[in-house]
Order: C-alpha cells, then structure tokens, then sequence
C-alpha cells in the first residue's frame, strides 16, 4: 500500500524526499492534521445545524436532554482520533504506536460520551415522581465508575500489547489494595442500595441528624455523600454508609399524614390550685366553652355530697380550678379550627416537678408548615396562659429581678413601718 505522501507528492519530488524521511513524516502529520481539522469542522458543522433542527422538531424532551448535555456533539470529538487511525500506514515508523495511541484516545472519548449519557439518563429518571422513592444517583455512578475502570483496563491493555485477562488477574493479587482505595465506593454503594430497598430516604424529606449536625432538607443523595440544606441555608455533607451505621429522625411520616404534633407543657405554682367557691363558679358558668361542663358536673357533685354522711370539707366534692381550667383548654381545643380532631388530642396533668405542676397539651395541626405550625402553636399558648388567671391559677416561672427587687421593695417597706410603729411607742 502507498503512503500517503507517495500518493499526494509528484514522481519529481520522491528522489528529493527519499533521504528526508524527517521531513516526510513531517509532511504526513500536517496533511493527516488537515484532514482531521477539515473532517471535525465538518461534523461539527453537522451537530450544531442538522442534529440540532432535528432534536428540537421532536416531541419527546427526552433527545434535548441528551444533546443539551453533549452526548452527540462529543462523538465529534472521535474522528481526528479515527482519521488517524485510519492514515497510520502513512507514517513508515511508529505506525503501530499511532493505532495504539488513535484507539486510546476512541476509548476515553467513549468513556466520556458514556459520562454525558449517564448524566442524560439520570436527569431524565429524575423528571419522574417515582425518583423521589427510589434514587439511582448512587447506582448511576456506580455504573461509571465500572465503565472507566474497564476503559483504563482496555487502554493500558492495548499500549502494552498484552491480553486484559493478563491484567485483571494481576489486579485480583491487589484485591486487598484496591478494597483500600474504593472503601468508600463500596459503604457507598450497598447503603445506597439499602437506602433504596427500606426507602428510608428520599429527596425532600426533612432529616435530624444531631451527631453530624444536621437539621433540614434532602437535597441530593448520591454514592459517597447525601447533601441536606439546614435551615440557616447551611450544607451539610454526610457520607451515605452513616445513614446505615447511626441514628436520624426522619419528619417524612409526619408531612404524609396531614398533620403536625403540639407537645407542650403549661408549668403552674401548685400553691395556686386550690377549690372553686359558690361565686367563681357562677362566674365560670358564664363561659360558654365549659358551662355545660360545670352544670354537668355541679350537679354530680352536689349529688354525692347529699349521699355523703359527713359534713368535713375535707370529705365533700367540688370543683378545683385546675381541674375547670383543663376541660376548658380541651374544648378550647376541640373547637379549633386549625386543629386535626380526627388525631389525638389530650390535656393532661404530667407528674409533678420542682417546677410545678404541668399541664401538657398534646394535638396536630392541620399544617405541616414550619411558619403556619408555629403560629398556630403560638396562637393556641397566647390564649391559654392569658386565661389562666380567670381561674385563679399562678404560672410558675424561676425568681427574676423584677421579683426579687418587689419582694426587697416589700421588705423594705414592712421595715420601715416597724420602724415608726418602735418610735411611736418610745
């Protein structure tokens, strides 16, 4: 076969060129390279014009994807490699080394045609709801990783002239090595495929992660990292295979179900609970909320009390304020509007601390919303400490200054009296 210079050069020219052949490789490389050049303006060229008309007259957005991320475009970048490869006889030296070198440089732009798909196919499963339950990020790049390592096999195989069999037994000496080097590959990609199988998380849920300091949204979940933005916009980067080894809250079940728990407690000063008189309760009747309750309830107790044979206050029924003030938290919860009344919904007395005695208040909202949740709540605890002291009931809080400078200002007072009353009587 001629060489490209003998078939491109005149007769005249071969005697003078015969005892350059510096000079004639030289010329080869610049024609090969003229072609190459010409031969990529032209399919790029082809890309940008036809491939584009006909990717964007399409209906599915499945090919835009595809050629938005430059999957058809970087097969351009394979033909100067081709078209060396092709004009290999050309050269009389170093021919072999040129195929080997042209077939390296086909397999990685391969590999990163396959990258681009990869990236493609993954924003398109993406698209789907069915994403959001099962994440393939971790999967996808598990696959990439695969395809570079055989392409690294195949490219070292190739400039060395051996067999890839060769090689890969060569690497199962090394396994001890590379389970070294891919250990985080490998916690990555069977968490990611645990994570898959309980669906434990997803893009969008809201994760609490106190050990690594994490508190907000699923953002991305991939082979090595799962990403969640905390609510103060921070990122926090956590390793896949922890979700595996630790503890984390998962709010997920909570946003599905509608319905968002209040658990909070109302502290009183026990020295405050004490029984209703005749006219707290007249007065208390007149609220509209409890005054079935307490006709209900006068008339139960007034019922025991004539059954009853003594007469020790100690002995008889009645009202306590704690007790009206609890059933008027609960139907003050259960005619609230922003509340689920298909949920639990309790008041309870918890035991008694140091601190008081608690009355907690156990419901769901009908919002998920953090800000909505949180109105609610607030609105709901504005009122019921605000109306506490209708029914004779002290909150307990722990001594301030105002407290200590009315209790010296008392002090003082009562001081000063005893005082005058000394010198009165001198």
């Amino acid at each position: 076969m001629k060489t490209l210079f003998e078939m491109i050069m005149p007769n005249m020219f071969s005697d003078f060129f015969a005892a350059h052949t510096l000079l004639r490789a030289l010329f080869n490389f610049a024609v090969v390279t003229l072609i190459a050049v010409a031969m990529t303006f032209v399919a790029r060229k082809i890309v940008d014009v036809i491939i584009k008309f006909a990717v964007t007259r399409t209906k599915t957005k499945w090919d835009d994807v595809f050629f938005n991320h430059g999957v058809f475009s970087k097969f351009v970048n394979m033909v100067p490699a081709l078209i060396f490869y092709w004009s290999a006889f050309s050269f009389d030296r170093g021919s072999q080394w040129l195929k080997r070198l042209s077939f390296c440089i086909i397999i990685l732009v391969l590999m990163d045609i396959l990258r681009a798909a990869n990236k493609a196919m993954l924003e398109i499963y993406d698209s789907f709801e069915i994403s959001k339950d099962k994440p393939l990020k971790g999967l996808m790049q598990i696959v990439l990783i695969i395809i570079y390592c055989i392409g690294f096999i195949a490219m070292v195989s190739i400039l060395l002239d051996k067999s890839p069999a060769l090689l890969l037994s060569g690497l199962g000496a090394m396994t001890a090595v590379i389970m070294l080097i891919f250990r985080d590959s490998i916690l990555g990609f069977v968490a990611g495929l645990q994570i898959a199988a309980n669906n434990s998380i997803r893009r969008g849920d809201w994760i609490v992660m106190p050990q690594n300091n994490a508190d907000g949204e699923v953002i991305d979940i991939a082979l090595h990292t799962v990403k969640i933005q905390n609510w103060d916009k921070t990122i926090s980067n956590i390793p896949t295979h922890k979700f595996m080894e630790e503890s984390f809250i998962n709010w997920r079940g909570m946003v599905e179900s509608g319905g968002r728990r209040i658990s909070r407690n109302l502290l009183f000063d026990v020295s405050s609970i004490r029984r209703l008189t005749d006219e707290e309760i007249e007065k208390l009747a007149r609220i509209e909320l409890i005054a079935d309750y307490i006709k209900a309830k006068t008339a139960e107790i007034e019922k025991w009390n004539a059954n009853s044979d003594s007469a020790a206050p100690v002995n008889m029924r009645r009202l306590t304020n704690i007790g009206t003030f609890r059933e008027y938290a609960k139907q003050y919860l259960r005619h609230n509007e922003n509340l689920r009344q298909d949920l639990t919904l309790i008041v309870r007395q918890m035991p008694q601390t140091e601190h008081g005695l608690p009355l907690q208040i156990y419901a769901f909202t009908k919002t998920t919303e953090w800000v909505d949740y949180e109105a609610v709540q607030s609105d709901i605890f504005d009122h019921l400490i605000s109306t506490a002291v209708f029914f004779g009931l002290r909150l307990y809080q722990q001594p301030g200054w105002h407290d200590i400078q009315v209790v010296a200002e008392k002090l003082n007072e009562k001081s000063n009296a005893k005082s005058k009353e000394t010198d009165k009587n001198a």
